[in-house]
């Protein structure tokens, strides 16, 4: 049998160098900005300007020149939560024409389409956004001792294409009334922003040793919307 030219499915994985060449080779598949050259790699087809997550370039041809996000872009107001915060969301705008290549840690991406709506995602999980799209940092309540992975996010509002990542699979859970979902914060990815999560403290999981006091700090949304979760805790300590 002769060998398969798609790489993901060659389980062998032995190629001569014109089968590797050509089976991972770059492909232009006509998806437009956004395009998923594999399931952990993003294509932006770029003539412009978009947002992408601070040290997420792999890759680029054509002239593309770079330019970190300035202190006060975002206003006054998130300047101060990025202070508190001690870590905020570190972006990069992209400029000019060509092709980007744009990865985080081969995490799964995912590719949105907003049109006209708003999402809150957890800062680490944004990859690139365009500029079409209004962002601010948003900040829940810091509870001493918690990890700092879920509290800062970023709102997004408005129109236009964002890439997420996620660890493996991501899972969206559909929030309704008198039915609240509660979650992790360090696996929680998103939310619509029609919802307004809250923390809570399971005090009976703090007796737990090991991973238990993880699990003792919860999100809890209620309302009508969806979260959106991955089967993985990716946890980020901040100072208390």
């Amino acid at each position: 049998m002769p060998p398969s030219s798609d790489f993901a499915v060659n389980v062998d994985r032995r190629f001569s160098l014109a089968e590797f060449v050509s089976a991972t080779e770059q492909k232009d598949r006509g998806h437009g900005l956004f395009e998923l050259e594999t399931p952990r790699m993003l294509e932006v087809n770029l003539n412009g300007k978009i947002n992408t997550k601070m040290g997420s370039m792999v890759a680029y041809n054509g002239a593309i020149r770079f330019t970190r996000e300035g202190i006060l872009d975002q206003g006054l107001g998130n300047l101060l939560k990025k202070a508190v915060s001690g870590e905020g969301m570190s972006l990069t705008y992209a400029e000019g024409q060509g092709q980007l290549y744009l990865a985080d840690m081969g995490k799964k991406i995912s590719v949105l389409n907003l049109q006209n709506e708003g999402l809150v995602v957890n800062g680490n999980d944004v990859l690139a956004f365009e500029q079409t799209l209004q962002h601010k940092i948003t900040m829940m309540r810091r509870v001493t001792g918690m990890m700092s992975g879920g509290l800062f996010n970023v709102a997004f509002q408005g129109s236009g294409m964002l890439a997420i990542t996620t660890h493996y699979e991501p899972v969206t859970i559909r929030v309704e009334p008198g039915r609240p979902v509660v979650t992790d914060p360090n696996a929680t990815v998103a939310w619509s922003s029609s919802l307004s999560p809250s923390l809570r403290t399971d005090v009976s999981l703090r007796t737990f040793v090991g991973r238990g006091s993880g699990e003792s700090i919860q999100m809890q949304f209620e309302g009508s919307g969806f979260v959106v979760i991955q089967p993985y805790e990716e946890v980020y300590y901040g100072q208390a």
